[in-house]
């Protein structure tokens, strides 16, 4: 397999950067040396998160992103934020890139606000994101409802357990697919690896019913 470059790979609130090794596994088969970046989920403002990941991608140099979840949207403050960075492709999976119905009704109660921590106020934000760089964004979106978001009741429309299919909607992104699969399956899901590896190859997802 000719090597396409690295990869950047971004975890979600509440989990280490390990959670990421079967995707990054999957990513090396595909040529694709990968990187885990690990950082403060709930503990630390977004800013500060992407503020630590753009160095540590400058220690890399030109790379691909790809990011779970709260990853997805710690990697468009990185990216959009320092214009300068070298980046190839980037694939956001499960990212509530315009707020979160599951983590505001988890934030009604009061552990729900601890375990949310910093990145409370992240999930209020109804807006659209907008992707301002000209490389080409990606967004997977899972259709499979299992997850700790439906812990609280059942959650509006498509959605895979945590978040919903309309909260992955990045402005200005090159593609947005659906695959059935749950939230956190995604990191150990095949289909969404192969997906990912072929988007940071070729800047499209492969044609697929999800």
């Amino acid at each position: 397999m000719t090597s396409i470059g690295d990869a950047v790979l971004v975890h979600g609130v509440w989990v280490p950067g390990l959670v990421m090794l079967p995707l990054a596994k999957r990513l090396a088969r595909e040529g694709i040396r990968c990187h885990c970046f690990g950082y403060g989920g709930r503990g630390r403002p977004l800013a500060v998160n992407a503020d630590e990941l753009a160095r540590f991608a400058r220690s890399i140099g030109p790379a691909h992103f790809v990011g779970h979840s709260l990853g997805g949207l710690v990697i468009l403050h990185a990216l959009n934020s320092y214009p300068d960075l070298g980046v190839g492709n980037v694939v956001l999976l499960g990212t509530p890139a315009c707020g979160s119905f599951s983590g505001r009704r988890l934030a009604r109660h009061g552990i729900g606000r601890w375990m949310l921590g910093e990145t409370q106020t992240l999930w209020q934000d109804n807006e659209v994101m907008c992707w301002k760089r000209q490389e080409r964004l990606g967004v997977v979106a899972g259709t499979l409802p299992m997850g700790l978001g439906r812990a609280l009741g059942p959650l509006p429309g498509p959605n895979d357990g945590v978040v919903c299919v309309e909260e992955t909607t990045v402005q200005g992104m090159s593609g947005h697919l659906k695959l059935r699969v749950g939230h956190s399956a995604m990191l150990v899901s095949a289909r969404v690896a192969s997906q990912t590896a072929a988007f940071l190859r070729e800047g499209r997802f492969r044609d697929e019913a999800g």
